[in-house]
């Protein structure tokens, strides 16, 4: 058996992983995959806040799924993470890396000192003072980053990368060699919406938004005094609603829809910017994916807001899995994350 690698994906509700074999090949091999939930006060918006209890799910985790390897692939994500588009001139790579902190605090809500930057670099061009290079800037609170990190060491790991999760998202439901087209990606977890653009399966526009699908159960249990496993019960029994709507279930879905109509705002504004910035460019497809794709209705309101098709995420049109490695199809989604971490681990 080859080398492997585990991708790490450190969510609000659960601990997933996923252990490839093969990343630089045609076609990676999933051997192992397992998720273990962590307690709702462990990790708040992707950022670990109880750094012992979750190096006890992961040891747990290891322990369940039998992973051989130690060395893993963390993802940043959510609010503590910022993806900018960025223009400078040409220069080698790991020079332009170092002249960050002079391009770039304008384009940033924190001070430089407080986070990590890396460039991802996209396209060449001659701007208005010679050759340029665009591309993506991202930045990530060191706190954020330093807390998932020390958790996964404290439980014996030992983290080989930490990729943008969005990135990740990508490699996963577009891989370079295959896809074609220029798709958007729009993967909906728990807290946090990330969209990104691929054009060939390269990554060409990012943005993530502060919205989620749990943002529609805490507003059902608020407005309805319902405690929170009540709620989540009744968003996944009736999403949107249907025909067969009953007469009870009307404050129900009234609530559903105002809280999803903000969420599929915010993502037609993302696209109507990026439509505005690249009118060349457009895009022919949304890929729906994440766990609050799951909810009942909301791919046909986002299809029609947008007016753009809608595609289901295929998690695993990039890899190989045995069998046993394979969940139960309602419950492949949400190693999406996973996934594209483990396959990004030899860039």
């Amino acid at each position: 058996m080859g080398t492997t690698v585990v991708g790490v994906d450190i969510g609000s509700n659960a601990v997933r992983a996923v252990e490839v074999q093969g990343c630089d090949t045609a076609k990676p091999l999933i051997v192992r995959q397992h998720e273990i939930a962590v307690p709702e006060s462990a990790v708040r918006r992707g950022e670990v806040v109880e750094q012992s209890t979750v190096a006890t799910a992961l040891r747990r985790l290891w322990s369940a799924a039998g992973f051989k390897s130690k060395n893993v692939v963390l993802g940043i994500g959510g609010q503590r993470v910022f993806a900018r588009d960025l223009t400078v001139p040409r220069a080698p790579l790991e020079q332009i890396r170092e002249s960050l902190p002079f391009h770039v605090q304008e384009l940033l809500p924190v001070p430089i000192a407080d986070v990590l930057l890396d460039f991802y670099p996209l396209t060449e061009e001659q701007g208005e003072n010679g050759p340029a290079v665009g591309g993506l800037l991202v930045a990530g609170l060191k706190d954020a980053i330093t807390a998932n990190v020390a958790a996964v060491m404290g439980a014996g790991l030992h983290p080989v990368h930490v990729d943008l999760i969005p990135f990740a998202v990508a490699r996963a439901l577009a891989p370079l060699r295959t896809a074609r087209g220029r798709d958007v990606i729009v993967s909906l977890g728990a807290n946090t919406t990330n969209v990104v653009v691929v054009d060939d399966g390269v990554p060409r526009y990012v943005r993530i938004l502060p919205n989620g699908g749990d943002d529609v159960t805490r507003m059902l249990a608020s407005r309805l005094q319902w405690p929170p496993e009540q709620a989540e019960q009744a968003k996944r029994a009736l999403g949107m609603g249907g025909p067969m709507m009953r007469l009870e279930d009307r404050p129900i879905i009234e609530i559903v829809y105002e809280v999803v109509g903000e969420l599929i705002s915010g993502i037609r504004n993302t696209l109507a910017y990026y439509a505005n910035a690249h009118p060349a460019a457009p895009i022919q497809r949304i890929v729906l994916s994440g766990g609050g794709a799951q909810l009942s209705g909301l791919a046909g309101a986002l299809s029609e807001m947008t007016k753009l098709p809608i595609a289901a995420a295929d998690p695993y049109v990039a890899v190989a899995s045995k069998a046993r490695a394979r969940p139960a199809p309602t419950e492949q989604d949400a190693y999406v994350t996973a996934i594209g971490l483990a396959l990004g681990s030899h860039a």
